[in-house]
C-alpha cells in the first residue's frame, strides 16, 4: 500500500508521498514521484499500485517525452499520453498479473502547469485509462491507504488556503495514515507548484525533521478533548431506573 496525495487551492498545487514499498514481509524505501520541470512546462506524478506496473509505465512515458514533449502544450494532453502508456502496460502484463493473483491497480495523480494552461492543473487517473479532474469543490486527492487522513482534510481544507496551510494539512493527514498503518511511513517526499511559476520544487523529509510536529499535534488534539464543552455526555453515566408502566 503506500499513501500519495495531491491538494489544489487557489494559489497552486502541493503533494506528499510516502516512499514504503512492501513486498511480503519485506519493507523498502522507493521514491513514487516522478518529476519533469522545463520552460514554462513543469509537471509531477505520483502513483500507488503494483511498483512492476508503475515503473514499466514510466519508462515508457519516458520515451514519449523525449519525442514529443515539446508539441505537448496543456496538462490534460500530457494525461492522455501517460494514459496511453498506463493502458500499454495492461495490454502487455494485465492477463498474467491476474492468472499470478495480482491486481493491475495503478492509480496516479498528475499535477502541473504547462505553456497554455491558465492555472495549475490537477488529476487522478485511473488504472483503466480515465481521468477526473480536482476542482475547487473537492480541492484534494488522495490514493493508497487513504481512510485515515481524509477526515482531516474533509475537516479543515478549504480551496482558498495559502500553499503552506495546505502543506500543513497534507502532513497532519500522512501522520495520521501512518498512526493507522503499518505500511505507509517516513521518509516523505513533497512537491510545491505555485501559480505560473513554472517549475514544481521537490524535497524529502526524514522522520527526526517533523516528529516534533507530530508531537505537537498528538499534545493539541489531546487537550481539546479535555476542554470539549460537553458536560451532557455526562448523562451517559447516570443510572437512570425506570417506574414499571402500569397496567
Amino acid at each position: 500500500m503506500t499513501f500519495c496525495l495531491g491538494i489544489k487551492t487557489k494559489f497552486g498545487i502541493v503533494g506528499l508521498s510516502d516512499t514504503r514499498i512492501t513486498s511480503g514481509t519485506e519493507t523498502t524505501t522507493s521514491k513514487k514521484v516522478f518529476t519533469v520541470n522545463r520552460e514554462k512546462h513543469t509537471f509531477f506524478i505520483m502513483t500507488s499500485g503494483l511498483r512492476s506496473v508503475r515503473d514499466k509505465a514510466i519508462t515508457y512515458f519516458s520515451e514519449v517525452i523525449e519525442e514529443q514533449d515539446q508539441n505537448v502544450t496543456k496538462l490534460y494532453k500530457m494525461v492522455n499520453e501517460f494514459a496511453d502508456q498506463v493502458k500499454r502496460v495492461a495490454e502487455e502484463d494485465k492477463k498474467y498479473l491476474e492468472e499470478a493473483g495480482f491486481t493491475f491497480n495503478l492509480f496516479s495523480i498528475i499535477g502541473g502547469q504547462l505553456e497554455e494552461d491558465k492555472t495549475p492543473k490537477l488529476y487522478l487517473l485511473y488504472p483503466q485509462g480515465n481521468w477526473i479532474e480536482i476542482r475547487r469543490g473537492t480541492p484534494f486527492v488522495s490514493i493508497g491507504n487513504t481512510g485515515a487522513g481524509n477526515p482531516v482534510l474533509r475537516r479543515s481544507l478549504q480551496y482558498e488556503d495559502s500553499l503552506e496551510y495546505a502543506m500543513k494539512c497534507a502532513f497532519l493527514a500522512f501522520d495520521a495514515t501512518r498512526i493507522s498503518a503499518n505500511d505507509v511511513d517516513y521518509p516523505i517526499d513533497t512537491v510545491v507548484l505555485e501559480n505560473d511559476q513554472y517549475h514544481t520544487t521537490e524535497r524529502r523529509f526524514e522522520q527526526k525533521e517533523l516528529e516534533h510536529i507530530s508531537s505537537f499535534w498528538n499534545q493539541r488534539i489531546k487537550e481539546a478533548i479535555k476542554e470539549l464543552p460537553a458536560d451532557v455526555l455526562a448523562k451517559a453515566f447516570q443510572d437512570i431506573s425506570f417506574a414499571p408502566e402500569s397496567q
